[in-house]
């Protein structure tokens, strides 16, 4: 039996495969590296002994992701195709509802077709849009999106809770996490997207390694301790952990559809960031304050 991870390659989901490997779990990878490059398949064999089945598909391909059903054994599937850019989502957002929602009811139908039915989400704390306390829990549910990305979340995370309402047979496990960040501690994996970077670390490299002029910090004006955003950042091998333990869960329990949150609990600024890289690697970070990324507000039903 083998677990199908959509989006393999990218940067959680690549962790997330040598994490299921070193478990003792066959992994398939499906992706078409859109954001991600072939030499991430080399990286998770040097890590673990093993070179995972590779299809080089767009999970929007009824047919292509029906053939992999029918040469494998799949019993589980982790989802991880969808872009994840907030800015980009606002300035594109058909891009992102085409490619992430239809990605993601594609894949629910070939799953359904061959019986499988254990299925972990890859969603994102923007689902609770800002509710106005300190700490965002599990039970409060969804908010009030404030771009694109999230909003394509959101209605797969409502697309999940209706289809296990129809049929209760469905192991759905949806993880709500916050800011992945880091790398693998061998090096030979990390956050390395395709063109200019859309998250804060590795937009910090390409400053510290000279392919960037500087590192744009997006508005100087919130309420908190330096005026900069802050995030929960949590280590993106954690994260891995959290998608293993996840599958652990379901494979236990006969059915049943469970969301948790992961995170650390603490919050860190941009520059609590910037700061922290200049200081353990020795290196100035030059930086512009900009304005805020553009938002938008939708409603959606909780």
């Amino acid at each position: 039996m083998a677990v199908l991870v959509t989006g393999g390659t990218g940067y959680i989901g690549s962790h997330t495969v040598v994490e299921l490997i070193n478990k003792g779990r066959e992994v398939i990878i499906v992706d078409n590296l859109s954001n991600s490059k072939i030499d991430v398949l080399e990286a998770i064999e040097k890590l673990t002994g093993v070179r995972p089945k590779f299809y080089n598909i767009d999970c929007r391909n009824f047919e292509e992701l029906e053939k992999v059903f029918k040469e494998n054994y799949i019993d589980s599937v982790i989802n991880f195709a969808g872009f994840k850019a907030v800015g980009e989502s606002v300035r594109e957002p058909l891009k992102y509802y085409d490619n992430n929602l239809t990605s993601a009811m594609i894949l629910l139908e070939v799953m359904k077709k061959f019986n499988c039915k254990k299925f972990i989400f890859s969603s994102s704390a923007t689902i609770y849009g800002d509710p106005g306390v300190p700490e965002y829990v599990e039970e409060m549910g969804r908010g009030k999106t404030s771009n694109p990305y999230g909003t394509t979340k959101a209605m797969i995370e409502q697309i999940l809770e209706d289809l296990y309402a129809s049929d209760n047979s469905w192991d759905i496990c949806i993880l709500r996490y916050f800011n992945p960040i880091g790398a693998h501690e061998s090096g030979l994996l990390g956050e390395n997207p395709n063109g200019i970077p859309n998250n804060l670390m590795p937009y910090i490299m390409k400053v510290a390694s000279g392919k960037l002029e500087k590192l744009n910090v997006f508005g100087n004006d919130y309420d908190t301790k330096d005026g900069t955003g802050m995030r929960d950042y949590l280590h993106v091998v954690d994260l891995a952990e959290g998608h293993s333990m996840a599958l652990d869960k379901i494979d236990k329990e006969n059915s049943g559809l469970y969301i948790y949150n992961l995170g650390t609990g603490t919050a860190y600024s941009v520059l609590d960031i910037v700061n922290t890289f200049e200081r353990v690697n020795n290196i100035k970070i030059p930086y512009e304050i900009v304005p805020r990324r553009p938002r938008r507000s939708c409603n959606l039903l909780r």
